[in-house]
């Protein structure tokens, strides 16, 4: 059962690093005059969290950060994955277990603001469950069977149940209105700081190896991960070249 309450109290960090495969040094790719991830933790910094800090295995990025006024803090070279930095920054602060801390990724320089509230109090109100996330309804059949669109399937609790590449719940009987709406997971999450610590000691898992996506490995281990269903997808993040020149024809016009 969710338990509501007022609104929580929460740090965002923002994990940035410069090795991009698909698009080289993109934390420090210039957005109309700043640094991306700059342009993320100033987003970040509008929603109501109580701190905002940018965590990095880069000096560069620590120096932009500091140039911008951004809380910057280094971290090991040799983290796997975000998650265990956010791990080891748990660490560095010294959190409390039940901490909300939310993950914005490095290259999404128009998230809403009220999109990261709304994951930090999906958590709150979850009080049994270790992360929460969000998802959108999706109704293009060719988003649904796209893999490189993640869907989540959801208790009646809106909890997830399942991620998958795949188009998932498959509807069998084609001719027949579909009894459910599909969701896109967005790649947003709030964690515990207590589940944070325990993610590091870990196994990879089975599914999540062969879907290759790590939120897979707290449901392989019997973690519960609370969905918030946004209304709408935020704007895309930056991937390639091209989203880059999208993000400044619409930052120069605001």
């Amino acid at each position: 059962m969710n338990t509501k309450s007022k609104a929580p109290e929460f740090l965002v960090v923002i994990p940035a690093r410069l090795g991009s495969t698909r698009l080289p040094r993109k934390p420090l790719a210039d957005l109309a005059g700043k640094p991306m991830v700059v342009r993320v933790a100033e987003r970040a910094k509008q929603s109501l969290a109580q701190s905002v800090i940018v965590a990095t295995d880069s000096a560069e990025i620590q120096a932009a950060c500091n140039e911008h006024q951004i809380e910057c803090l280094l971290t090991r070279t040799d983290h796997p994955t975000g998650t265990d930095r956010l791990a080891e920054i748990v660490q560095l602060l010294k959190l409390p277990a039940n901490a909300l801390v939310v993950n914005v990724q490095g290259d999404e320089p128009l998230i809403p603001p009220d999109l990261i509230n709304q994951v930090a109090q999906t958590l709150a109100d979850h009080t049994h469950c270790a992360i929460s996330t969000v998802a959108t309804a999706i109704y293009d059949k060719a988003e649904i069977d796209n893999p490189n669109v993640v869907k989540v399937v959801l208790n009646k609790n809106n909890e997830a149940l399942y991620f998958s590449r795949a188009p998932i719940p498959f509807v069998r009987d084609q001719d027949q209105p579909i009894p459910t709406t599909h969701l896109r997971h967005l790649g947003i999450y709030a964690y515990r700081a207590d589940f944070l610590q325990a993610y590091t000691r870990l196994e990879p898992a089975p599914p999540e190896q062969a879907e290759a996506l790590e939120q897979l490995r707290a449901l392989w281990n019997g973690y519960r991960i609370a969905v918030h269903i946004a209304p709408e997808a935020p704007p895309a993040g930056v991937d390639t070249p091209e989203d880059l020149d999208r993000i400044r024809q619409i930052l120069s016009k605001s």
